[in-house]
């Protein structure tokens, strides 16, 4: 059974404009996914992008136009401006850490509720209550948002070594083997891949 390592960022709208379609590829492909939330500021550092907020006006104009785009082709609601962006994604990267270990939940639909809740409704998800309420959305005990930070803290940091490591610079990334696709727009060339085709 294939393994999808998915390296991503809480606070990436591209990781929110992912959707579920990962999941649904790795359920007609019958391939695991391994959800490694990391701090995507300080993978821009380490791999030579630049923060969004430090880019060319050229550059931050495109972006916009872009999320726009992207947003009306995945029939998601998006807000270009969301009111509590960029904010801490540690809390909600080490419940996304704790749940996964915790199992019994819709990681899936963790990871896509916590972006939805940043870009599509004002929700600041740096917030314990708002952590909560997305975990009990999603199947599990919201009390994981209190239980393993240290541990979690420990994952975090290794996962963006991991990254860094294995080749990726942005996020949402997706590493079968040594095969990259960055983006969720890569989501169909990795599901070619799967299949074989690519």
């Amino acid at each position: 059974m294939p393994q999808i390592d998915y390296y991503f960022a809480t606070i990436s709208p591209y990781t929110y404009l992912a959707g579920l379609r990962l999941e649904q590829i790795a359920q007609r492909h019958g391939a695991s996914i391994a959800y490694k939330p990391l701090d995507i500021l300080s993978l821009f550092d380490r791999t030579g992008g630049v923060r969004p907020a430090q880019r060319h006006e050229a550059r931050k104009e495109y972006r916009l136009q872009e999320l726009r785009r992207q947003a009306i082709k995945a029939g998601l609601k998006l807000n270009l401006q969301p009111m509590f962006w960029p904010c801490n994604p540690a809390p909600s990267s080490y419940a996304v850490i704790a749940a996964a270990r915790a199992g019994g939940g819709d990681l899936g639909g963790l990871v896509h509720g916590l972006t939805r809740a940043c870009w599509a409704e004002e929700r600041n998800i740096a917030e314990d209550e708002v952590i909560k309420d997305i975990l009990a959305q999603n199947g599990f005990d919201p009390k994981l948002a209190d239980t393993g930070l240290f541990t979690a803290a420990d994952e975090y940091v290794a996962n963006l070594e991991e990254a860094v490591a294995r080749g990726a610079f942005g996020a949402p990334f997706y590493i079968v083997g040594d095969e990259r696709f960055w983006g969720q727009d890569r989501l169909e060339d990795l599901d070619l891949y799967l299949s074989g085709k690519l």
